[in-house]
């Protein structure tokens, strides 16, 4: 009898994390238990591996999700992750859930899981809705992803408002907007907690600068500043760490390779989707940087898409409550003076246009 007990039990803790068929639901991750020579599933409320936060993706089984949830479950930092998606996401959770690190992970698929996939979470990472394909700018997603950031809002604000929220969702200049349009219905909305996610535009930069300068990409720091597309992406290269100067030639090649580079990789992929793991790896860097806000880290410094101008990227200092601190833009030279007016033109409508939508 004791054997057979050990054995029930050995089975049930390898079992632990195993998926629940779709119709049943995946509120929480599950486990065997034996009853009377059966094995039935039971709820698991399984702790993860070490303290941690509360981490949700929604838009999980997608080409940003997956290696996102990847890299998001090798996190030290997390001790829950949801993973949501309208489909696929049952195997997506099966899968990353095998990975030997300290997070539980648990799956939640369709629109009538939204709410339990938020509920208690710390941080929300969206990077749900279409991918751009040739041809398209940001633009033309706008009317897909726009509905699909409001839902995911209206989630947001009713299940965990004092979560951080990153959002990854293009196009991130009108996006941002909706979500906080929708979190001032609601009554919910903190600027500080709201933050649209561009450093993949940083991550371009410290390594096309790097190309440049003959150097390892981790010991470049490029701000960029303005917005996700085109123009309205400003790389201050007179700000460039370390101090280095650039040719008329140089900075101008920088700066369109920089604001293209999303096209960049759309053409090189031809129709076979957009940049998906830079931004996956870009969208962790960024997350992990709110997680150590979180925690109490000092000194944590990147850029995001914050309410400044109504809303503009800039440097910014993370803390226990978002965004602490928004840091002045500092000098620049002509070049980059023109290129921020530019910019602001560029941005007050794409803003615009977010709010409208919302307030539909």
């Amino acid at each position: 009898m004791q054997q057979s007990a050990d054995i029930n039990r050995r089975i049930a803790q390898i079992s632990s994390h195993i998926n629940p068929p779709i119709n049943q639901g995946c509120k929480y991750c599950v486990f065997l238990k034996v009853e009377e020579g059966n094995l039935w599933r039971s709820d698991c409320r399984a702790k993860g591996g070490s303290p941690g936060f509360k981490v949700a993706i929604l838009g999980a089984a997608g080409g940003i999700g997956q290696p996102l949830a990847m890299l998001m479950k090798m996190n030290p930092l997390v001790s829950v992750l949801h993973l949501y998606d309208v489909v696929n996401s049952p195997g997506v959770t099966a899968d990353i859930s095998h990975m030997d690190t300290g997070a539980v992970v648990r799956g939640f698929l369709g629109q009538n899981q939204l709410e339990d996939a938020l509920t208690g979470m710390d941080l929300v990472i969206i990077p749900a809705g279409v991918p751009r394909k040739p041809g398209m700018t940001r633009d033309d997603l706008f009317n897909i992803n726009a509905g699909i950031v409001k839902t995911i809002s209206e989630g947001i604000a009713k299940c965990c408002p004092k979560a951080i929220v990153n959002l990854i969702s293009n196009p991130v200049n009108s996006t941002v907007p909706i979500a906080a349009e929708v979190f001032k219905k609601a009554g919910t909305y903190d600027p500080r907690r709201l933050l649209g996610v561009t450093m993949l535009d940083v991550v371009r930069a410290n390594t096309f600068v790097a190309e440049v300068l003959g150097l390892d990409p981790r010991e470049v720091s490029v701000p960029v500043v303005g917005g996700h597309a085109g123009v309205t992406i400003l790389p201050l290269l007179s700000q460039v760490k370390p101090a280095c100067s650039f040719t008329k030639e140089e900075t101008e090649y920088l700066t369109s390779r920089i604001q293209n580079g999303g096209t960049e990789v759309v053409e090189a992929k031809a129709g076979a989707g957009s940049a998906t793991l830079s931004m996956a790896y870009a969208a962790v860097k960024f997350a992990d940087a709110c997680l150590r806000g979180l925690r109490g880290d000092a000194g944590v410094i990147e850029c995001a898409f914050v309410t400044e101008l109504p809303f503009f990227a800039s440097r910014v200092r993370l803390g226990r409550s978002g965004v602490e601190e928004i840091y002045p833009l500092g000098p620049l030279n002509e070049y980059e003076r023109v290129g921020l007016e530019k910019a602001k033109k560029e941005l007050g409508g794409s803003i615009d246009k977010g709010v409208s939508f919302a307030k539909k």
